[in-house]
């Protein structure tokens, strides 16, 4: 059964959330906060597949709970949802490990559609892990492997969320090639997605803090004005 933890305080947002995704087929958690929800992930030793988790609640936020999850579990998917459109709701929730955000009000549709191809996305590590998938993609000083979802630079460990790890299975699949911004897009997040295109830049940023020497001066994944990125290990 697919299964999803959600952390929304506002009772009627949190019934259409739960309501909506079990007609999806999915197994649904509720939780009414944040400290609620990181008992529920105990509770069920952590066998979620994707957690919702709401920015603006009284005690612990959804941020928070987005910073003990991702700790916790490199592997779940993680989607914030966010009353309001500012800019540093939306990258702070991106940079504390989330795959995607939705701002509020949204639809039945769009809820679904997100969640859907976020957990496509982690059935597939899965799938990759319970066949003991080991094949490996090398890049210079790093190495991919597909099975783990584990980035190795000069041998140290670095692990990846979700989203990440298909960015860069996407960058060394295409070594060099300069990749358009709705490319990466498109790949990561399906061409269905109706997000954000800013949503690679934050990932891309995420990404300089993980695998460069000096993330504020990128020489492997490189900026390409007016269009991109593209992975140099050259």
């Amino acid at each position: 059964m697919k299964k999803i933890l959600v952390c929304e305080d506002e009772a009627a947002i949190r019934d259409f959330v739960v309501i909506n995704l079990r007609r999806a087929g999915y197994e649904v958690v509720e939780a009414d906060s944040g400290e609620m929800a990181l008992e529920k992930y105990e509770e069920h030793s952590g066998d979620f597949d994707v957690a919702i988790l709401d920015i603006m609640m009284p005690g612990i936020d959804g941020l928070q709970v987005c910073k003990e999850l991702r700790n916790k579990n490199s592997g779940i998917g993680i989607i914030m949802l966010s009353a309001r459109t500012q800019e540093m709701d939306k990258v702070t929730g991106l940079m504390l490990g989330a795959d995607d955000y939705i701002t509020k009000p949204f639809s039945p549709s769009e809820l679904t559609a997100r969640v859907d191809s976020l957990y496509r996305r982690v059935s597939l590590s899965e799938q990759r892990n319970e066949n003991n998938f080991k094949e490996e993609l090398k890049s210079g000083i790093f190495t991919l492997n597909l099975r783990n979802r584990a980035l190795m630079k000069n041998s140290k460990m670095i692990e990846l969320t979700q989203v990440e790890f298909q960015i860069m299975e996407y960058f060394f699949s295409n070594p060099g090639v300069a990749l358009d911004r709705t490319d990466i897009l498109n790949h990561v997040w399906g061409e269905a997605y109706v997000g954000e295109e800013k949503i690679v830049d934050v990932n891309i940023r995420r990404l300089r803090m993980k695998v460069e020497d000096e993330p504020s001066n990128p020489k492997y994944i490189v900026t390409v004005w007016g269009l991109g990125y593209k992975w140099d290990t050259n």
